[in-house]
């Protein structure tokens, strides 16, 4: 057996991982998130500004007989084309005209998949991810502020085989402080958006093989 262990930040001390579930308009749609980073999960778990402790749940995912689509096996146009599929990176009229030639181009269709596997599109990434469709980003430099904000790798179990195969830790349950993991939620936020803004400012960002020259090709 192949078993990988996994984090899920939470406000929530009680949590029964469910089929079917979840926001749609979520990264990758409907499931359960999680990190392999424990770090990063204490931080999900109290990044909404209030006064509210979290919790961290471990899980145990058994992989063998799943099938897993890692985006980062893959061009960044295919992640940022599953993010179009459930969150609105802008609200113009050519936004809502270009996002579904940019999806039938260059998604994937993830129906087959039991695991999605990617990066976290939270506020800085998505930042990214509105200057690409602003057309304020070359794609030649699309995928290094990914790694820039260093804000994680999460998984998304999507389907009923997938969650019959991850089973909770009975002894990682961690509480988490609010005060501590919001403000390094907060500052690792303010950092990665800083860097990303340098490299968009940047000599380096030609701003020529951008979003919309895409689709003459």
């Amino acid at each position: 057996m192949s078993k990988i262990i996994l984090f899920h930040g939470t406000s929530n001390k009680v949590v029964t991982p469910t089929f079917g579930l979840g926001d749609e308009k979520h990264d990758y749609g409907k499931g359960f998130y999680l990190t392999e980073n424990p770090e990063l999960a204490k931080e999900w778990a109290v990044c909404i500004p209030n006064d509210t402790n979290g919790w961290v749940h471990k899980y145990e995912l058994d992989t063998d007989g799943l099938k897993i689509l890692d985006f980062q096996e893959h061009n960044v146009l295919a992640w940022l084309a599953e993010l179009m599929k459930h969150r609105d990176a802008a609200d113009s009229k050519r936004y809502r005209m270009l996002a579904g030639k940019f999806i039938e181009k260059y998604g994937i269709d993830t129906a087959e998949y039991d695991v999605i596997k990617g990066w976290r599109a939270n506020a800085s990434y998505f930042y990214i991810a509105k200057e690409f469709v602003r057309d304020n980003i070359d794609m030649d430099i699309l995928e290094e502020p990914l790694s820039l904000g260093g804000l994680g790798i999460q998984y998304c179990i999507k389907s009923e085989l997938a969650y019959s195969k991850l089973r909770e830790c009975p002894d990682g349950l961690l509480a988490v402080d609010h005060a501590e993991f919001n403000n390094k939620y907060n500052q690792r936020d303010i950092s990665a958006r800083k860097n990303m803004r340098n490299l968009v400012d940047s000599d380096r960002n030609k701003v020529t093989n951008v979003f919309s020259t895409l689709f003459e090709r």
